[in-house]
């Protein structure tokens, strides 16, 4: 499968970097606004030609585009992408709104293309475990769970912080993605949400890059507070902020009639998998169920391997659609003041196999 990435900011080097473990994977042009940025990418990597994005999006050799732009350009660029006649992986969220999003799938449908998106850390060994955990009645029936991620903006590190901070931004548009699929994943569809959201910090001092010192007015709710129903019964808890300095919770846990389950940070592949089967009881780790390793990329070379072998992809297209829906449902439950009702159709990701080989998805 021949790739084309536009976009060339601080995400890409984590794809590059895990292309190579794919053999059938050949990258072969990266494109930005900027082409010197996507040249010294070219450089720094090895991978590639530096182009405009124009000129990969009228390659006829590149058949499937990794969108790693802005979020609030996901959409325009995803569309072009897919008017082009390319497939397309988008970076999260798959679009800004439900309604670009739709549109997005209902194109790629119309031209028989396919569409996938990250996150993909829900492919990881530590997820894995966990989903296997649930599947295997490790926990008994789950009955419910709390999803934290808590911190205080990216303002202080990351060079150009504003997107953060603007329609399409915000902490659960931007993190609320791996804690949704990673919950997808285990529990399956969710059927009713509830949510809170405000601007507790309503200026920022940017810490870092040309424009440090300068101040950053933030234009989308910076914490939010949401209650999940699934579809099979289990109520979770989740709270995403850029407006907490510190906190103990731990990422993701779940609550069954049997156990309970400590599931890792969702923002990595690996991580410790726990179990406490007792009141009080001592919590023990779980020994991995899947391969160590994966990276950023793996979602893209799943979908890749999916439309080469025609089977559904994990990361899909449709999976981020979902988790968007759930992140929108949140504001329109606090602006409604109602529970927000979903009907879906859709099923879990197939679970990744059970092997210590790196770069097996089938």
């Amino acid at each position: 499968m021949r790739i084309g990435i536009i976009g060339c900011g601080n995400i890409v080097p984590q794809y590059l970097k895990h292309s190579r473990a794919y053999e059938f994977l050949d990258i072969e042009a990266l494109a930005d606004l900027d082409i010197k940025r996507a040249q010294a990418r070219v450089e720094e990597f090895g991978l590639g030609r530096a182009c405009s994005v124009d000129e990969l999006l009228d390659d006829p050799d590149i058949e499937l585009v990794v969108n790693l732009t802005i979020p609030a350009s996901h959409y325009e660029v995803a569309m072009a992408a897919l008017q082009a006649g390319k497939h397309v992986y988008n970076e999260k969220p798959l679009a800004a709104t439900v309604q670009q999003a739709r549109a997005l799938l209902e194109e790629a449908r119309g031209r028989n293309l396919r569409v996938g998106g990250a996150p993909d850390t829900f492919l990881g060994s530590g997820h894995q475990t966990a989903r296997k955990a649930v599947d295997d009645g490790l926990i008994g029936r789950p009955v419910a769970g709390t999803a934290f991620m808590l911190c205080p903006g990216h303002e202080s590190w990351h060079p150009a912080p504003q997107f953060y901070y603007r329609e399409g931004g915000g902490p659960m548009l931007d993190m609320g993605p791996y804690y949704l699929t990673a919950l997808i994943n285990m529990l399956g569809p969710v059927r009713r949400v509830m949510g809170m959201t405000g601007i507790q910090i309503p200026e920022r001092t940017l810490g870092a890059g040309p424009d440090a010192g300068s101040k950053l007015t933030v234009e989308v709710p910076d914490h939010v507070a949401g209650l999940l129903e699934f579809e099979q019964g289990a109520m979770v808890t989740i709270v995403t902020s850029f407006a907490v300095i510190a906190s103990q919770h731990p990422p993701i846990t779940l609550f069954g009639t049997t156990a309970s389950l400590g599931v890792p940070d969702p923002n990595g592949f690996d991580g410790k998998v726990t179990l406490c089967r007792e009141r009080r009881g001592t919590w023990e780790e779980l020994p991995v169920a899947h391969a160590v390793g994966y990276g950023r990329m793996s979602g893209v070379a799943d979908l890749a391997q999916a439309i080469l072998n025609d089977r559904p992809a994990r990361a899909s297209g449709e999976l981020a659609f979902e988790a968007l829906r759930i992140m929108r449902a949140f504001y329109e439950s606090w602006e409604s003041g109602k529970v927000v009702e979903l009907e879906s159709d859709l099923r879990r990701p197939l679970p990744m196999p059970e092997t210590e080989q790196l770069g097996r998805f089938d």
